[in-house]
């Protein structure tokens, strides 16, 4: 199982020197990716109509292409991931590109997780339909891959159209993989029919097994097994207790885990040297 951290974007601030001291210690570490979610823009509580969600305009998310591509230019092996980058509510093509350009500039170390997202005003102001964004991710993900692996593309539908075109650079990885978060029954089934893995935000194995058991049956369906698909667990820092994690991580091993990432948002650290110092004692205590 390959074990990787998750950035604290909302924890972690702006410095650029801290943020290059914490991909290089992740990476010196032994850490196998650095994962970073996905929010554009954050409404304002105080619009009309409310807004109840976690996510505002106070809430600092650094965007991941532009994060990733600074972490790849002072890293030289450890991968990257977005855990999950909203594809609906972003341009197709601009998006085949801008991956297309951190997997090239990376030497080949992205994994795109994507998903629907929950957030209707970051689709309005991004200009993108929230009501479709499920149906849409089918065709999203079919035009990725093509661009990603066909020097031409052609395609027309209600959504896309691309008159004979293609991006270029094409990436090292043809195609870059791409996972699914969610944890729906329609998003388990999306995963398993068109997606290179899932990636869940279950607490415990023994807590994801319903999900678990759904994806099996889901991949039976689609004519696919386990074998090939891979399943992203999570696992949060919590208070620091190694038995804890050890306990978790056991669990996740015997369920088939194939990647695992540390979360230290929420457990009190308020400075970067606190998440950074997270990363060193759970390295230590798990042997990485």
């Amino acid at each position: 199982m390959r074990i990787g951290v998750i950035y604290p974007q909302f924890e972690f601030g702006n410095d650029p020197q801290a943020i290059r001291d914490y991909a290089q210690t992740a990476e010196q570490l032994g850490y196998a990716h650095i994962g970073a979610d996905d929010h554009v823009i954050g409404p304002n509580p105080q619009r009309p109509g409310g807004w109840t969600g976690w996510v505002t305009y106070r809430t600092p998310f650094h965007e991941p292409f532009v994060l990733f591509s600074f972490m790849a230019g002072v890293t030289r092996k450890i991968e990257f991931e977005t855990c999950v980058l909203l594809l609906p509510q972003r341009q197709t093509v601009l998006a085949a590109k801008q991956a297309a350009g951190l997997d090239v500039l990376s030497g080949g170390r992205l994994r795109l997780g994507v998903g629907l997202g929950w957030n209707e005003i970051e689709y309005i102001s991004l200009g993108a339909e929230f009501h479709t964004r499920g149906r849409r991710v089918d065709e999203q993900v079919e035009l990725l891959r093509r661009l990603w692996t066909q020097p031409l593309v052609q395609h027309e539908s209600p959504w896309h159209n691309i008159p004979d075109a293609g991006i270029n650079p094409l990436p090292v990885q043809r195609p870059i993989p791409i996972w699914f978060g969610g944890q729906s029954e329609p998003a388990i089934r999306r995963a398993a029919r068109i997606g290179d893995g899932w990636m869940p935000l279950y607490a415990s194995a023994e807590e994801a097994r319903p999900g678990l058991d759904l994806l099996e049956s889901a991949l039976e369906q689609a004519g696919r097994s386990r074998a090939g698909f891979g399943l992203e667990a999570r696992l949060s820092f919590g208070k620091g207790d190694p038995a804890e994690w050890r306990r978790k991580v056991g669990g996740w091993q015997a369920a088939g885990a194939t990647h695992l990432s540390l979360i230290t948002t929420g457990c009190g650290f308020t400075t970067p040297a606190g998440h950074i110092g997270a990363l060193e004692q759970f390295a230590r205590e798990m042997g990485l």
